[in-house]
């Protein structure tokens, strides 16, 4: 059965647009979020035009700041500096990748921790790891909402991560670990990966390896998330690929996500979603989506 990600990324910022509302007659506050971009990334252009898009929709006040690539590093730490300031401004994102003067991390931590809806802020990760109430990163959060909704009670199952990124790996098994599974992150030097996938009821993919996860990795009635994202030349034409061999293994998994159309449509929900958190955080208000 298909994951459809569009469609409950659609279902989300519904949700979403209520609370706000509600937020907003309740309360007098609107969800701020500014969106930082320096340089012309054509792909980067894209993410940030539809972030704004979708938390304009929600009803929140989006803002995108365009700093052009010779942007330094002191100018870009000082514009998040007057961000954190600004008491209107409850989300702050730096979409990446920044201009390879400038170094990601130190920006990425100058971003106030209650701020940081991308989640990767130290604090933040260190709150996610204790089980602390944090802003989480948007793919990871997004995947578990997915296998929620399939699966509902993930207590007792068995979970194979197959990446250790930062991004996704790390805050993943996090996520799992909290929902009591008994959680295996494999990655590049893992020996005898196709039987350490075999013993997974969840697997969760994200390495940026095309077709990477075979049918005969996979146990049968599995439940499959795949979170890469590979654009490759096929019969002379471009497509986009998952790090899973989709069609070969679709016919043995319980559940399975689409590449594109399943976790990608959620990350820019989950980012609304964590503006939204972020706000509540900020304003001494009850978050609705707290996760139990």
């Amino acid at each position: 059965m298909i994951i459809d990600g569009k469609l409950f990324a659609e279902g989300l910022r519904a949700k979403l647009t209520e609370q706000i509302s509600v937020l907003k007659q309740e309360n007098g506050i609107t969800p701020g979020l500014t969106v930082v971009l320096v340089g012309e990334d054509p792909a980067s252009q894209v993410y940030v035009r539809n972030k704004q898009k979708f938390a304009e929709e929600c009803g929140m006040n989006s803002v995108t700041i365009k700093k052009d690539v010779e942007t330094t590093q002191e100018e870009l730490l000082k514009l998040i500096q007057d961000l954190n300031n600004d008491a209107s401004v409850h989300g702050i994102l730096v979409q990446l990748p920044l201009p390879k003067h400038i170094h990601e991390q130190t920006v990425l931590q100058s971003i106030l921790p209650e701020k940081d809806v991308d989640g990767f802020h130290p604090v933040n990760v260190g709150r996610l790891s204790i089980g602390e109430p944090s802003l989480i990163p948007c793919t990871p959060l997004g995947s578990l909402l997915l296998l929620k909704d399939k699966l509902g009670y993930l207590s007792g199952k068995k979970a194979v991560i197959v990446g250790r990124s930062n991004i996704v790996g790390k805050p993943m098994l996090q996520l799992l670990l909290k929902e009591n599974c008994t959680v295996t992150i494999a990655h590049s030097r893992t020996e005898n990966l196709p039987a350490v996938c075999r013993e997974a009821d969840i697997i969760v993919v994200a390495v940026g390896q095309p077709r990477l996860i075979k049918a005969d990795w996979i146990k049968e009635g599995a439940t499959v998330i795949d979170v890469g994202i590979n654009r490759i030349e096929e019969n002379g034409k471009n497509r986009l690929v998952g790090d899973v061999d989709y069609d070969a293994v679709a016919p043995k998994a319980a559940f399975i996500t689409p590449v594109p159309g399943g976790v990608g449509p959620m990350t820019i929900a989950c980012l609304l979603r964590n503006t939204l958190t972020a706000t509540c955080m900020q304003s001494g208000i009850q978050d609705p989506n707290q996760l139990k």
